[in-house]
């Protein structure tokens, strides 16, 4: 039972990305902790997988095979819950190329998943908590890429900057009803996204980013899901509009 403030007994959650990752790890946690997690990915088979998994460890989670970048199916799922008390927009993909090899495609591909997906997710979740009058938490997922340039994360850089803009700006909009709107801006975590290099290549980047970081590690996915768990519970009650940075201290911003 974890403490009192990070209860979420009796409460409902939305997370994207589930299938794997930081989305199954934030799950996997919120069950953990109580709430009845609604999971929504586009790989079914990974998806079902978390839920099975939060089942197996006492939680409770459903699965909704989905696109985000789908607003009609991503609406009816969220509109599933009922009453809303907290969505995790965590879905995305990854690119890379220069900028002088980007082509429009390839912004728009990473643009309607990594932005419009989690505007989409947070719209709905907040319309769902608004005409329930929930004090609810939205919580989005950024990346370390919004504090420093990097070669080729045009795209992905991008689209999570405008994540962070969404999240101050919504926050802004939902304060005065109770609801807090936050994100999260991991440095290098070891997840299917990241492990896209032959063996050698991986181990070789990742004791890069190791070496990088104050804290001498890169980070796992359960890094990042209590730091969405905090965000999502009365911990946190008195913070909204903010990033939260689980990095290893590779960036330190004022």
């Amino acid at each position: 039972m974890p403490v009192k403030a990070y209860d979420l007994t009796g409460r409902t959650a939305f997370v994207t990305g589930a299938a794997g990752g930081i989305g199954r790890a934030t799950a996997l946690l919120l069950a953990e902790a109580g709430a009845t997690v609604h999971c929504a990915d586009l790989d079914a088979r990974g998806l079902h997988e978390t839920a099975a998994l939060a089942e197996t460890r006492g939680g409770t989670a459903l699965a909704h095979p989905l696109d985000v970048t789908d607003r009609a199916r991503l609406r009816l799922a969220v509109e599933s819950c009922g009453q809303l008390d907290v969505m995790a927009a965590i879905a995305g993909i990854m690119h890379s190329s220069p900028v002088l090899e980007t082509s429009d495609e390839d912004l728009d591909r990473v643009l309607n998943v990594n932005f419009k997906g989690v505007l989409h997710a947070c719209r709905e979740a907040a319309r769902l908590m608004l005409a329930h009058g929930t004090k609810g938490s939205i919580v989005t997922m950024a990346s370390g890429a919004v504090d420093t340039g990097a070669a080729g994360l045009l795209c992905y850089g991008a689209a999570k900057a405008a994540v962070v803009q969404l999240t101050r700006t919504l926050a802004t909009e939902m304060g005065p009803h109770g609801i807090r709107v936050n994100a999260v801006a991991p440095g290098w975590i070891r997840t299917p996204m990241t492990d896209r290099h032959d063996a050698g290549e991986q181990t070789h980047t990742e004791a890069l980013m190791a070496r990088m970081a104050p804290l001498g590690r890169v980070g796992e996915p359960d890094d990042v899901a209590h730091a969405v768990l905090y965000l999502a519970s009365d911990a946190s009650s008195f913070t909204t509009g903010q990033i939260l940075r689980p990095n290893g201290g590779v960036a330190m911003p004022w």
